[in-house]
C-alpha cells in the first residue's frame, strides 16, 4: 500500500517540478518594449488585486464553514481527532490547495502574456510555445496539487493519527468540500468580472464606436484583459481542480465498500497515470516545429494523452486487482468514461469551431441582424445537448454493467484522467487573448495580431472541449457522490411518489434556473455600469476618440471588481445552504430528490450554455477573419451582439452549474448526519 502511495506522491512532485521548470523557461524569454511591459503590468496588478480581495471574502466563508463542520459533526469517536475536526482539517487543506493552484496559474498567465506577444513577432511556433507552456503550468499544477493533497492527507491521517481507511475515506470528503467551495465562488466571481468587462468593452467599443477589440482608446480594455485571467485562468482552474478531486473522492468513497484498500488506491493510481500521459502529450506539442494550425496540434496531443492513459490504466488495474476478469471489467468502466469524455469533446468542437457548419451557419445568419444570431445560437445550444447526454448515458450503462457504482465513479476518473493536458489547452487561451490585446494596445504590426488571433481562436475551441469534459465528468461524479450519499444516509431507494420527494425534485430543478438568473443578472448589471462609465468617458474626455487623451482604465477595473465580488455571494450561499435546509426540513429522501432535480436540469443547461456561447464567440471571429464583410460590417456588429449574450453563457453561468450540482452533492455527503 505504502509503495503505491509513495509512487503517486513522487509522480505528483515531479509534475510540480516540471511546472516550475517551465515557469523558469518562460521568465527567461524577452518581455518586449517598455510600452508592452507597462500594459502587462497593469493587467497583472488588476488581476492580483482582484484575487486578494476575493480571497479575503472567501477566507470568511471558509472560517464560518469550518466552525459549522466542527460543531455539527462531533461524533466523539475514539480517535485522537473527532470526525468534525478531521473533516474540518481536510476542508481547510482542500481550500488551500485550490487557492494555491489558482495563484500559480494567475501569476504564470500574467507574466506569459507579454512574452507571448513578443514571441509572436518571430513566428507562430514561438508564440504557441510560450502560451502553451503557461497553460501546461496551470494544468500540471491543478492535477498534481489535487492528487498530492489527497494522497498526503490520507497517509497522514493513517500513519500519524491512526485512522482506519474506512474512516479516512469518510473524512476525506472535507477536502472535496473545500475545493468545491473555492471553485464555486472563484468561478462565479471571476466569471462575473470577466464577462461584465468584456460585454461593456464590446458594446461601446465595437458596436457604438466602431473601434477594434483591445483598442487602447477603450476605457474598459484593461478590465477586459484582467477578466481573461481572473475568470478563465484562476476561476477555471479552481473549477477543474474541484472536478478532478471530486471524481477521485467519489471513487474512493464507493471503492472502500466493495474492494477495501485497493478500491481506494486504484482511482489515485489512475489519476497518477493521467499525469504521466499529460506530461508526455505536453512535450509532444512543445516539440512541434512546423505548425499548420495550432488547433490541430492541440487536438493531436489530446489523442496521444488518451492513448497513453488507456495503456497505463490497463497495466495499473491488472497490477492492483488480483482477479484478471474483475480487473478487466474495471478497466472497461474506466475506458468508457475516457471515451465518453473524448466524444463529448469532439461533439463540442463540432458545434463551436468555425471550421464546421454549425458555427459557419451562425455567422451567415448575422447578415440578417442580431435577432437571427441570437435565435440560431440558442437553437444550436439546445440541439447540441442530445449526443453528449447519449454518451453520458452510455458511459453510465457500460460502467455500471461491468463494475456497478464503483465503475461509474471510475468512469468519471477516467474522463478526467487527461485533465493535466486538456486543461493546458484550455488555460493557454486567455494568455493568447491577452497577448493579442497587448499587441493591439502597443500598435504592433498586423502580422503579430494575426498570429495571436489564430492562437486565440484555437483556444476558444479547445476551451469549449475542456468545458465538455468538465460537464460530462460532473454528471458521472455527481451520480457517484449521490450514490455515496444514499449509502451514508441508509437510503436503499427514493420513492418518487412521496410528496416530499416530489417537492425536493422540483426545488432542485428550479434551483438551476434561479442560480443561472442570479449569475446572468450580475453580469448584466455590472456590464451596464461599465457601459455607462465608458460612454461618459468618451463624452467628457475631449480627444479620447482621436487618441490624444488617456482613458481612466482604473475606474472600469474597480467597477468590475466590486460588482463581481458582490454578485458572487448570493449564488454561493444558495448552493451551500439549499441542501442543508431541505435535508433538515424535509428529510434525507427529499434531499435526494433535490439532488436529482438539480443534476438533470443543471447538466442540460450547462451543455447548452457552453456550446451556444462558444459558437457565438467563434461565429464573430469567423466574420472578423474576412467573411460576410469582415470587421466593421453590419454582420460583424450583429455577431458582436450574439457574442455578448454568449459571454456569460459560456464563461459564467454555464461552467458554474457543474460546480453547483457537485457542491450540493458533497455538502449532502459531509452533513448527512444532520438529515438522518
Amino acid at each position: 500500500m505504502l509503495d503505491v502511495m509513495f509512487i503517486i506522491i513522487v509522480i505528483s512532485i515531479v509534475a510540480l517540478l516540471t511546472a516550475a521548470h517551465l515557469f523558469y523557461e518562460i521568465m527567461k524569454k524577452p518581455a518586449g518594449s517598455k510600452k508592452m511591459q507597462e500594459i502587462s503590468s497593469a493587467i497583472r496588478d488588476g488581476a492580483i488585486t482582484f484575487l486578494k480581495r476575493e480571497y479575503k471574502i472567501l477566507s470568511i466563508v471558509i472560517i464560518l464553514l469550518t466552525v459549522l463542520i466542527v460543531f455539527t459533526l462531533d461524533d466523539k469517536n475514539t480517535y485522537l481527532l473527532n470526525e468534525g475536526l478531521a473533516i474540518a482539517i481536510a476542508f481547510v487543506f482542500g481550500s488551500m490547495c485550490s487557492v494555491l493552484a489558482g495563484v500559480i496559474g494567475m501569476r504564470t498567465a500574467t507574466n506569459s502574456n507579454v512574452r507571448t506577444t513578443e514571441a509572436a513577432k518571430k513566428s507562430m511556433h514561438n508564440a504557441l510555445d510560450v502560451a502553451f507552456s503557461s497553460g501546461t503550468i496551470m494544468g500540471l499544477s491543478v492535477v498534481s496539487l489535487g492528487l498530492l493533497g489527497l494522497t498526503v492527507l490520507s497517509v497522514v491521517f493513517n500513519m500519524v493519527f491512526g485512522f482506519e481507511w474506512v474512516f479516512i475515506v469518510k473524512v476525506i470528503s472535507g477536502f472535496g468540500l473545500g475545493a468545491s467551495t473555492i471553485a464555486l465562488f472563484a468561478r462565479v466571481g471571476g466569471g462575473i468580472y470577466t464577462k461584465a468587462a468584456d460585454v461593456g468593452a464590446d458594446l461601446v467599443g465595437k458596436v457604438e464606436k466602431g473601434i477594434p477589440e483591445d483598442d487602447p482608446r477603450n476605457p474598459a480594455v484593461i478590465a477586459d484583459n484582467v477578466g481573461d485571467n481572473v475568470g478563465d485562468v484562476a476561476g477555471m482552474g479552481a473549477d477543474l481542480f474541484e472536478s478532478y478531486v471530486g471524481s477521485i473522492i467519489a471513487a474512493m468513497t464507493i471503492g472502500i465498500i466493495g474492494f477495501g484498500l485497493t478500491g481506494v488506491l486504484l482511482p489515485l493510481a489512475i489519476a497518477a497515470s493521467g499525469i504521466v500521459a499529460s506530461v508526455a502529450a505536453a512535450y509532444f506539442v512543445k516539440t512541434r516545429k512546423k505548425i499548420a494550425h495550432p488547433e490541430h496540434i492541440l487536438k493531436n496531443g489530446l489523442v496521444i494523452s488518451a492513448v497513453i492513459v488507456i495503456l497505463l490504466s490497463f497495466f495499473t488495474t491488472v497490477t492492483l486487482i488480483d482477479s484478471f476478469s474483475e480487473a478487466f471489467s474495471i478497466f472497461i468502466a474506466i475506458i468508457a468514461g475516457l471515451l465518453a469524455g473524448t466524444g463529448i469533446g469532439a461533439i463540442t468542437g463540432y458545434f463551436t469551431s468555425a471550421d464546421h457548419k454549425p458555427t459557419q451557419s451562425l455567422s451567415e445568419s448575422a447578415q440578417r441582424g442580431a435577432g437571427p444570431v441570437v435565435i440560431n445560437g440558442l437553437a444550436l445550444g439546445y440541439i447540441s445537448t442530445l449526443i453528449p447526454i447519449i454518451l453520458i448515458c452510455l458511459a453510465i450503462f457500460i460502467s455500471y454493467h461491468f463494475s456497478g457504482l464503483y465503475g461509474i465513479a471510475l468512469a468519471a476518473v477516467g474522463m478526467l484522467s487527461t485533465l493535466g493536458y486538456s486543461l493546458s489547452t484550455d488555460a493557454y487561451g486567455p494568455v493568447a487573448d491577452n497577448a493579442g490585446g497587448i499587441a493591439e494596445m502597443s500598435k504592433l504590426p498586423n502580422k503579430v495580431r494575426k498570429i495571436t488571433d489564430e492562437l486565440d481562436e484555437a483556444g476558444n475551441t479547445t476551451a469549449a472541449i475542456g468545458k465538455g469534459f468538465a460537464i460530462g465528468s460532473a454528471a458521472l461524479t455527481t451520480l457517484a457522490l449521490f450514490s455515496a450519499y444514499m449509502v451514508a444516509a441508509g437510503i436503499t431507494e427514493i420513492n418518487i411518489a412521496k410528496p416530499e420527494v416530489i417537492i425536493g425534485l422540483f426545488l432542485g430543478g428550479v434551483l438551476t434556473f434561479v442560480f443561472s438568473a442570479l449569475t446572468m443578472s450580475a453580469v448584466g448589471k455590472a456590464a451596464c455600469i461599465i457601459v455607462d462609465n465608458v460612454r461618459e468617458q468618451f463624452k467628457k474626455k475631449k480627444g479620447l476618440m482621436s487618441g490624444k487623451a488617456k482613458p481612466d482604465y482604473v475606474a472600469c477595473v474597480d467597477i468590475a471588481t466590486k460588482s463581481s465580488l458582490v454578485g458572487m455571494i448570493l449564488p454561493g450561499v444558495i448552493a451551500i445552504a439549499s441542501p442543508i435546509l431541505v435535508g433538515v426540513l424535509l428529510g434525507a429522501e427529499a434531499l435526494g430528490g433535490l439532488l436529482a432535480g438539480a443534476l438533470l436540469t443543471g447538466i442540460l443547461f450547462a451543455i447548452s450554455m457552453a456550446n451556444s456561447g462558444g459558437a457565438w464567440d467563434n461565429a464573430k471571429k469567423y466574420i472578423e477573419s474576412g467573411h460576410y464583410g469582415g470587421k466593421g460590417s453590419e454582420a460583424h456588429k450583429a455577431s458582436v451582439v450574439g457574442d455578448t449574450v454568449g459571454d456569460p453563457f459560456k464563461d459564467t453561468s454555464g461552467p458554474s452549474l457543474n460546480i453547483l450540482i457537485k457542491l450540493m452533492s458533497i455538502v449532502s455527503l459531509v452533513f448527512v448526519v444532520l438529515f438522518i
